[in-house]
């Protein structure tokens, strides 16, 4: 049976009074999930809307409690690790990570950079030693499949794209889920709801329509 652990990042909720507030990337990830629902059960499914429930932030002395020894950690220290203890072992026993999450002045909402920072950890979730040279860190996990949905304001943010240089959301993503222990990624991206024209319905299709068939595609494969 499928794990599946599902992130909301947008500090919009999916549905609002105002249709036009809604937001787009929790309701393409939900479009996702009911997909992947309608094709088979789930073994266990975790949500966290960290936009609207956000993480702690890593404080020095969050630091000096992950860098003290297990045996030497102090009940304070035990206590000041369980956020990031919980969400360490909602990681672990997922097999399919989905991740919404608009883009905020061209990178991640804060809320989900700070679930990154209480997920990727040492000895939790990567190792560390010198004697691999220049990459000393190496990922504990692996074997996941990452669904990374995405809603910018602008386009042109893929490989080739006008505002490549600009995009610090879906690389920062892809660098960031090795350490989640992920080997396959899969993005889906609407654009253009700044412009509010033909173009952004268009690409807000398709990305309905990708959350349709890829949630299809996984199912089926878990099933197999």
């Amino acid at each position: 049976m499928t794990t599946l652990l599902h992130i909301d990042a947008s500090v919009r909720a999916a549905k609002n009074d105002n249709p036009d507030h809604d937001s787009i990337s929790k309701n393409i990830s939900r479009r996702f999930i009911n997909t992947f629902r309608e094709q088979q059960d789930i073994g266990e499914y975790i949500y966290r809307d960290v936009g609207v429930n956000p993480p702690s932030f890593i404080t020095q002395e969050w630091i000096g409690a992950v860098f003290t020894p297990e045996h030497k950690k102090s009940a304070q220290q035990k206590h000041i690790l369980l956020e990031s203890d919980q969400f360490i072992s909602e990681v672990s026993k997922a097999d399919i990570i989905v991740i919404s999450s608009p883009m905020y002045n061209y990178g991640m909402p804060a809320q989900l950079k700070a679930w990154f920072d209480q997920v990727i950890r040492i000895n939790k979730t990567f190792d560390f030693d010198l004697a691999r040279g220049d990459f000393p860190l190496q990922p504990l996990l692996g074997g996941k499949t990452l669904i990374v949905i995405t809603s910018t304001g602008e386009f042109g943010f893929e490989q080739g794209g006008i505002r490549e240089h600009m995009s610090h959301l879906v690389p920062h993503l892809r660098s960031l889920s090795k350490y989640l222990g992920v080997t396959t990624i899969h993005e889906i991206a609407s654009e253009y709801q700044e412009f509010a024209d033909a173009r952004h319905q268009q690409s807000l299709s398709n990305a309905y329509d990708q959350a349709t068939v890829l949630a299809q595609q996984l199912s089926n494969m878990a099933a197999e």
